[in-house]
């Protein structure tokens, strides 16, 4: 332990706990977005599309698809191949999985404005919250969150630029996907709109508030340190 970490008196949080807390949080509030009737959430927009237009394969399925060509092009983009992409894979499989055991667990929510708008509300901060845990818990995380992180190490920009160019660039694919083979635009709504070019800043600001009250630790950020 060098003396920087004797001297921090924050609270220690471990890594591989705030990672498990992640793939629980933010797939149950992806769920519960598009299930508040304001859209899906733009991390997951794409696999919507996709097991709106081909039923199949479900949500989760196409999910862990999606996060297949994202860790594949951030290797590209490396020029090399990069272990601890492939457990990112692995951690956004079981995310996958998750947003099949929640789309079956809250089919039965009650409905109706007042309620779809506290689901949008409690979806749309848990995601920001599970979002700023993951860009700390020192471990590779979901593609989806790994991406724009790696992409703004990789480019050298700000992170919440990269994150919102991300989200809306996701947008502009599922509205082109749903509607040229529905018909119409299906998933996208306000909220979706919304998150997309804010939830990049609101990650920020409550990673800012993690930082100051936290430390984390996984056993990866501890090995470097050997």
């Amino acid at each position: 332990m060098n003396t920087n970490e004797r001297t921090d008196k924050r609270p220690v949080w471990r890594g591989e706990l705030a990672l498990l807390i992640v793939i629980l949080i933010n797939s149950f509030g992806v769920v519960l977005m598009l299930d508040s009737g304001a859209g899906i959430s733009a991390i997951s927009s794409v696999p919507y599309a996709f097991s709106e237009s081909f039923p199949a394969l479900t949500l989760g399925t196409w999910t862990y698809i999606f996060q297949g060509i994202l860790v594949a092009a951030l290797m590209i983009l490396r020029k090399k191949f990069v272990p601890t992409y492939l457990f990112s894979f692995v951690v956004g499989f079981a995310f996958s999985k998750m947003l099949d055991v929640y789309k079956t667990a809250l089919a039965g929510l009650t409905m109706g404005l007042g309620y779809q708008i506290v689901y949008f509300i409690v979806s749309y901060l848990v995601i920001c919250l599970g979002i700023a845990l993951s860009n700390r818990c020192g471990l590779p995380i979901i593609p989806t969150d790994l991406f724009p992180r790696e992409m703004a190490d990789i480019l050298k920009v700000p992170y919440s630029r990269v994150k919102i160019t991300f989200d809306v660039t996701c947008l502009a694919v599922t509205a082109g996907l749903t509607f040229c083979f529905l018909g119409h635009i299906k998933g996208l709504g306000i909220g979706t709109i919304l998150a997309a070019f804010t939830m990049g800043k609101v990650i920020g600001m409550i990673g800012n508030i993690l930082d100051r009250h936290f430390r984390f630790v996984s056993f990866l950020t501890e090995r470097s340190k050997v």
